[in-house]
């Protein structure tokens, strides 16, 4: 009888804690919308003011300066001019979106209240037209190009990415790598649904950024180096990989006709659903280097991998990759790819412009 009435209580503690949980995240989410779209209403009325042309003559950009002094005598610190210009750039970027906010038929300027209270009793994620802090706005806002800003959006939504990732991410160039890896038709797809896997080239990046790893471009490192601070900065390479990706070994040693044979880093992908075998090159890629890549492929898809997942894919991450190498060595089928990292964050214009050439390229 106690058991019973024990396991009744364990019910009770779980379903309270469960219940909890699940208030306290919409109440974080409900407070984190009032502050951007009360951000975003401001931003409109600041638009609306500047409009009126015998105002905007008259006061000109002392608008953004006399609204900052006076909502700072109000409430306090949070409403330095920059911060109230960037409401009304919040508003110019992401103006389309004020239909997704609910009508409300006394429309003075008080409206976040009602406004609100609508939100939050007919609460639909998917209607929500702002999913993000505020702080994480603050960066995207910036990005003047539509389909790379609306990238960072869906994917930092998607991901969690806190704003210290989410600034990572940008400035690595992450659309413009993922970009130049697909083909033309499909960059489009970023800006509309984020990273989609369907292949294997899918989780390509050119080139792969490790500047987290901490090692100096310049000095002499051997690949066990390499690979311990890869292990060392686990975590922060799993988010450069993409989504989806688990650790399974590193040095995974297998044995063949009595000989040993080690794989630097094992993955695994479970959107793919496939392993990716990734082996460090830290010196000129050769034509053995690709076959001894075959040869793990070949052992995986044979004697590891079962029927119901997908071939596996190998990666040869190199300081200097040889793409004519790669076609000339291996068949076109072949599911190995040899990719260039760098141990540095990339010039950002050079890259924009790079990946311009590119499109240009593709439509020629």
């Amino acid at each position: 009888m106690a058991h019973k009435e024990s396991e009744n209580l364990d019910d009770l503690f779980e379903k309270s804690k469960a219940m909890i949980l699940a208030a306290r995240q919409t109440t974080g989410i409900v407070a984190n919308l009032t502050t951007v779209i009360s951000n975003f209403e401001v931003g409109r009325y600041i638009i609306e003011e500047e409009q009126k042309g015998t105002i905007r003559a008259k006061y000109g950009k002392k608008i953004l300066d006399e609204l900052s002094d006076f909502l700072t005598s109000e409430f306090g610190r949070g409403f330095s001019r920059t911060n109230v210009a960037s409401m009304r750039k919040f508003y110019l970027v992401y103006k389309e979106r004020k239909d997704y906010l609910p009508h409300i038929k006394n429309e003075d300027k008080y409206m976040l209240v009602p406004m609100m209270q609508t939100l939050s009793a007919q609460f639909d994620d998917s209607k929500i037209p702002f999913k993000l802090s505020w702080s994480h706005y603050q960066v995207l806002m910036r990005i003047e190009d539509e389909h790379e800003r609306n990238f960072y959006e869906k994917e930092a939504i998607e991901s969690n990415w806190d704003v210290r990732t989410l600034k990572r991410q940008y400035n690595s160039s992450l659309y413009e790598r993922l970009a130049m890896s697909r083909e033309k038709e499909r960059v489009m797809e970023l800006a509309n649904k984020g990273i989609t896997l369907y292949k294997p080239q899918d989780i390509l990046k050119s080139p792969f950024i490790l500047e987290f790893l901490g090692l100096d471009e310049k000095s002499t490192y051997q690949e066990s180096d390499l690979e311990s601070a890869i292990i060392g900065k686990l975590q922060n390479f799993l988010l450069e990989l993409g989504k989806g990706f688990l650790f399974e070994a590193r040095q995974k040693r297998f044995t063949f006709h009595e000989k040993n044979f080690f794989v630097d880093l094992v993955f695994y992908n479970r959107l793919l659903k496939c392993y990716v075998l990734i082996d460090l090159k830290v010196d000129e890629l050769t034509h053995q280097d690709l076959g001894q890549m075959q040869m793990y492929v070949n052992y995986y898809d044979r004697y590891v991998k079962t029927d119901e997942e997908n071939p596996t894919v190998g990666i040869l991450l190199c300081k200097d990759s040889d793409e004519a190498l790669v076609e000339l060595t291996l068949p076109q089928d072949a599911n190995i790819y040899a990719k260039e990292y760098k141990l540095y964050l990339p010039d950002k214009k050079v890259l924009q412009e790079k990946f311009k050439q590119w499109l240009q390229e593709e439509q020629e």
